[in-house]
């Protein structure tokens, strides 16, 4: 099976840099979800915006979007 690795920010397009430079402001790394995303970076920028508004503020609490976001990923199978 072949293995895709995340883009690493030496790697990244010159459009998406300002991303990566944001999120190691705010989360200390580019999570490799995102990193992921970058192979395509027009799929990045496009969903960064629907992300942030997901897990923005709401009429949930950051908990419960976070079980949600847990119990999604067990109910698909995905280990990482």
């Amino acid at each position: 099976m072949a293995v895709i690795h995340p883009v690493s920010e030496d790697q990244a397009p010159a459009d998406l840099k300002p991303i990566y430079g944001n999120m190691k402001q705010k989360l200390g790394k580019m999570p490799n979800f995102f990193a992921m995303l970058a192979h395509n970076p027009e799929a990045l920028k496009n969903f960064l915006p629907f992300y942030q508004a997901v897990t923005g503020e709401g009429a949930l609490e950051a908990r419960y979007k976070e079980f949600a976001y847990l119990k999604t990923s067990i109910v698909n199978g995905c280990e990482y």
